[in-house]
């Protein structure tokens, strides 16, 4: 039942060409939190909203929003539990693209975008994957990940996505094997077997189109 419902909380209502309103504040964001990134030098990044993170279907995904000052593109690592749906939390460095630091809070729109990013798609295994149980997370996508497939002996299966970014294989069908991957424009890309290296980035073979 627990997995029944993380898999229907984890489908987003945001969609491309479509501005959203809110208000954007700031934090000491360090690139990790509920999607389970690493910490990095990457300061365009921010926490969105509980409503809009959507258990966490838009981990990873990157947003255009503009504010008082001007605008910016951050990548969502972390959820904002206490924002109202729209608002955005930024790093201190991202919300000083857009508005004073001194305001604290202002009024943003915002737009899902599909930028320009660097390399293929990368998978890491959860700490603790075997071939018995796994979790695996999709990273440097261009576009927000809809569904991760692994191929079994009797075709394909949907693993479950948690709230916390990663997907599950509770009985281990489908660790270590191919994996299909599917974004929100519905383009999906085939990822041959990687090794079961728990906590280590793998570089896949493919990214998804620009839109």
């Amino acid at each position: 039942m627990k997995l029944l419902l993380a898999a229907m909380l984890a489908v987003t209502t945001i969609q491309p060409g479509t501005t959203y309103h809110g208000e954007g504040t700031y934090y000491g964001a360090t690139g990790q939190g509920n999607c389970s990134y690493d910490p990095g030098g990457d300061t365009a990044i921010a926490a969105l909203n509980h409503t809009d993170y959507a258990g966490s279907a838009l981990c990873g995904a990157y947003l255009r929003a503009t504010g008082p000052r001007g605008t910016v593109t951050v990548k969502v690592v972390d959820r904002c539990p206490e924002c109202a749906p729209g608002d955005i939390d930024f790093s201190a460095q991202a919300f000083a693209r857009v508005a004073d630091p001194a305001a604290g809070r202002v009024p943003i729109s915002w737009q899902l975008v599909s930028p320009e990013i660097t390399g293929p798609l990368a998978f890491r295994y959860k700490e603790g994957s075997t071939r018995w149980w796994c979790g695996i997370q999709v990273r440097n996508h261009r576009n927000p990940v809809t569904r991760l497939e692994a191929q079994t002996a009797t075709g394909w299966r949907e693993l479950t996505r948690t709230d916390y970014n990663y997907f599950l294989s509770p009985d281990g069908a489908g660790c270590g094997t191919p994996l299909r991957i599917t974004d929100l424009y519905g383009q999906a890309l085939t990822q041959p077997a990687l090794p079961i290296t728990p906590g280590v980035d793998q570089a896949g073979t493919a990214q998804f189109s620009r839109h």
